[in-house]
């Protein structure tokens, strides 16, 4: 009985281990090339080992996919930014907690002063709205309101909010100052005129400086729920989700309401899971209690 031979020749079929394949795969090898010392002929790694080995200038390779692109050069506040960012996620070390505000009070509110805003030029968001309720939560659990240093730990008795505003260019977060002091109203205001100059390049020197709490807002987007990195030397940030109907229970029977995810992200070198969560209450607490005089009149 005669023995059976391997097929010969680039067109014939060429039995290979799995891992010789892969390796020979990623090496950009040709297997047709090669003489298997296999059962029958079949290609084993040392084969391809020995073949990367002993001819490096004979691999025949894939050829690259040609890929258009074009190169932007980073400006001086996107570099800021990254190396901003980048020490916040290396030396912080964050947490993250999430809550569902019902938002159909607050909404009725801006709804109802919608009137008298445009009468007086000034455009409400909800987002103006927040900014109020994390400045009050703010003073209800002052913890949050600090920063973190190798020798202590800062708590701010002023209470000024860094808001995000994306640029082409990258993002920039300038400053309510006084926040809880402030109106709804006159915070709309600040807010607009920062959020304008910020996109136009004429933002001042020092607007974005001296903040003590962050909050990035993405709800324009449709983003349901998101963490945020803190914004150094601050101990927390508030990433603010968008306000969409969604099913809720209510006296145990199934109902609608208008829901906004929020999630705070902390460092634990601050403060811990239970002080944050208490700070989410007290924000919950009164985003939805917010009235007419906070929307016209400074907080006492």
């Amino acid at each position: 009985m005669s023995s059976a031979k391997p097929l010969e020749g680039r067109n014939a079929r060429r039995f290979a281990s799995p891992l010789s394949r892969a390796m020979a795969s990623r090496s950009g090898l040709d297997l047709a090339a090669l003489r298997g010392s296999g059962p029958q002929g079949r290609i084993v790694r040392a084969d391809v080992a020995a073949a990367l080995a002993s001819m490096p200038n004979s691999v025949t390779r894939a050829p690259e996919r040609a890929t258009r692109f074009h190169d932007v050069p980073n400006t001086l506040g996107r570099k800021l930014m990254a190396r901003r960012l980048t020490q916040a996620k290396q030396d912080a070390p964050h947490f993250y907690l999430s809550v569902d505000c019902h938002v159909d009070a607050v909404l009725a509110l801006r709804a109802s002063q919608q009137e008298r805003a445009v009468s007086e030029g000034v455009r409400l968001s909800l987002n103006d709205f927040v900014i109020k309720a994390a400045a009050l939560a703010l003073g209800d659990v002052p913890a949050i309101n600090a920063s973190f240093s190798e020798t202590s730990i800062r708590y701010f008795d002023d209470v000024h909010v860094s808001v995000a505003v994306a640029l082409d260019e990258g993002l920039v977060t300038p400053v309510i100052e006084h926040a809880d002091r402030r109106s709804v109203s006159q915070i709309a205001v600040a807010m607009a005129e920062l959020a304008a100059q910020a996109r136009s390049g004429a933002l001042p020197a020092g607007a974005s400086a001296g903040g003590t709490f962050s909050i990035s807002n993405l709800g324009a987007y449709g983003v349901r729920e998101f963490a945020a990195v803190i914004n150094p030397p601050q101990a927390a940030i508030l990433a603010v989700g968008a306000a969409e109907a969604r099913p809720v229970v209510v006296d145990g029977k199934l109902a609608v309401a208008t829901v906004m995810t929020v999630t705070l992200s902390a460092d634990h070198r601050v403060t811990e899971g239970a002080v944050a969560a208490r700070w989410l209450v007290a924000f919950r607490s009164r985003l939805a209690g917010l009235s007419e005089a906070d929307v016209w009149l400074p907080s006492a």
